[in-house]
């Protein structure tokens, strides 16, 4: 976590969307970090993958495939999304997650026709 923490900034903002149980808006790196830890302590086991990345100007889109087991379950259940990034100076500046991953190319200004 520590490391992951280390590639934002200090005032690192954090949106994820409705319908994730750690919805809303975090500010800081503890706070960023406290969703990301809540949001995998649910996890039994799984994997969250990139498939596609995509960049304009200091904003980078990473297509992901969360495939998971969350704690209790027998079933593996997934889903594909998008999460965006803001860079500044080196450092994760915005860190939010898309459901969709068109609306995630359009908050970062980018046309891409054949996207999934």
């Amino acid at each position: 976590m520590d490391e992951m923490a280390s590639h934002f900034t200090p005032d690192v903002l954090r949106v994820e969307p409705e319908g994730f149980d750690t919805a809303g808006i975090h500010r800081g790196i503890t706070a960023v970090k406290q969703n990301v830890q809540k949001g995998r302590s649910t996890w039994a086991e799984g994997s969250c993958q990139p498939e596609d990345f995509f960049t304009h100007g200091d904003r980078v889109v990473v297509f992901l495939h969360a495939w998971v087991r969350v704690h209790g379950a027998a079933e593996w259940t997934g889903g594909r999304f998008a999460d965006g990034f803001v860079v500044r100076n080196g450092k994760l500046a915005e860190f939010r997650t898309f459901w969709d991953r068109a609306d995630a190319l359009k908050w970062a200004g980018i046309e891409v026709t054949d996207a999934p």
